[in-house]
């Protein structure tokens, strides 16, 4: 078993409840704190599990369980370029270079804030960049495609979670 580290965001319910802490640990989040920050209650998982996927499920159901509604799941899939950086372990100055085409070749293009100074990548889409160039292992792209369709799922309200999943976990490494 692994220990996978993330986020539930969650809505709907009160903080200042007696027992607002209580269900959750009730639930099954005993391996979460629980915060409420800016409007939103933040479920920080260090969860033990086989896969990514079975570890963000079950995080999931167990924080539904609560009567909360769950927002999305983070870390979060657009990343700029600090954020690439630390992610991929590597410095914000080669991430430059990789984004502008000065070293390295076919960086993806950004997806977001386009015409921003701060623009926005996909972090499943840098990763599969990395994977390809052999800087990043396979598993890192399992775990980015699973936390982009957690993030999916969530959006379209789809009741197959653990499904659609362990279906783009599959999808992942057998690319």
């Amino acid at each position: 078993m692994k220990t996978y580290e993330f986020s539930v965001i969650a809505s709907g319910l009160d903080p200042n409840a007696d027992d607002f802490e209580d269900r959750f640990y009730a639930a099954g989040c005993d391996d979460a704190l629980i915060a409420f920050q800016k409007g939103h209650i933040i479920v920080d998982f260090a969860r033990e599990a086989e896969s990514i996927e079975e570890a963000i499920s079950s995080a999931i159901e167990n924080v539904r369980s609560t009567g909360a509604s769950v927002d999305r799941v983070e870390p979060d899939p657009l990343v700029n370029l600090s954020e690439i950086a630390d992610r991929a372990g590597t410095t914000r100055s080669a991430i430059s270079h990789y984004a502008k085409g000065t070293r390295g070749k076919d960086f993806p293009a950004p997806v977001a804030k386009v015409t921003d100074e701060s623009p926005l990548w996909s972090w499943p889409a840098v990763v599969r960049w990395f994977v390809d160039r052999e800087q990043l292992g396979k598993e890192a792209l399992v775990e980015a495609e699973v936390f982009r369709e957690a993030n999916e799922v969530i959006v379209q309200k789809d009741t197959a979670l653990r499904e659609r999943l362990k279906k783009a976990a599959e999808l992942s490494r057998a690319a």
